[in-house]
């Protein structure tokens, strides 16, 4: 559990820069701290949205899921990051339509939705902030659409290392060939079999639910 005095000294360094003083006040009274563990799902298609989730360590996968299960991953977010489709449920007050499962042990920031239109219309950093919020995400968007529509499955599995590397800060990435499949929306035996490539390339190194980038 993380102490009031380390969430204020969080809060602070993490996205102080971002709100003007009267909001970081703001947001210091209303906001809850939560720590979430490597895996754990915070919100599944069809929840309520009761809050906005600001990342102050750690990262989240957000997807898409399908009526079967199957997931369709859409991007990522880092510290200091919101997630533009739960503010779009928020300003719509509608049900969640996506998955956020934390790709590491994670600590966020839960804004009640309530205050997301009071202080757009108070704060010119927050509107600032939003507004960039959507404009980051949809460019990430529209990445995933153009990988999915004109580059390779090989190609998109190589980005998807390299991504996964700057995003958890390591060249080690313990991911099982089944998540990779799922992440990129292909079977398990081709991840498989185009690591087992990439490895032949000596561009990687494969261990149980491991692998290791080479030279990059």
């Amino acid at each position: 559990m993380v102490e009031n005095k380390q969430f204020i000294r969080l809060i602070e360094e993490r996205i102080g820069f971002l709100f003007d003083n009267e909001l970081i006040i703001e947001i210091l009274k209303v906001g809850k701290i939560r720590s979430i563990d490597s895996g754990e799902v915070i919100i599944d298609p069809g929840d309520e949205v009761t809050f906005i989730p600001f990342i102050i360590e750690g990262s989240l996968k957000v997807s898409r899921e399908n009526e079967v299960g199957d997931e369709l991953l859409l991007y990522y977010i880092e510290s200091g990051d919101t997630c533009a489709m739960t503010l779009q449920c928020c300003v719509r007050k509608s049900k969640s339509s996506i998955k956020a499962t934390a790709m590491e042990d994670s600590i966020l920031l839960m804004i009640p939705m309530q205050y997301m239109e009071d202080w757009m219309n108070r704060h010119a950093s927050w509107r600032q902030y939003i507004l960039e919020s959507y404009h980051v995400r949809i460019t990430e968007l529209m990445e995933t659409i153009d990988a999915i529509a004109f580059m390779r499955l090989d190609a998109r599995l190589d980005k998807y290392l390299k991504d996964q590397a700057k995003l958890l800060g390591s060249l080690e990435i313990n991911h099982t060939h089944q998540q990779i499949a799922e992440d990129l929306h292909s079977s398990r035996v081709v991840i498989s079999r185009l690591l087992k490539q990439m490895e032949s390339k000596k561009l990687i190194e494969l261990g149980r639910n491991k692998i290791v980038l080479k030279g990059f």
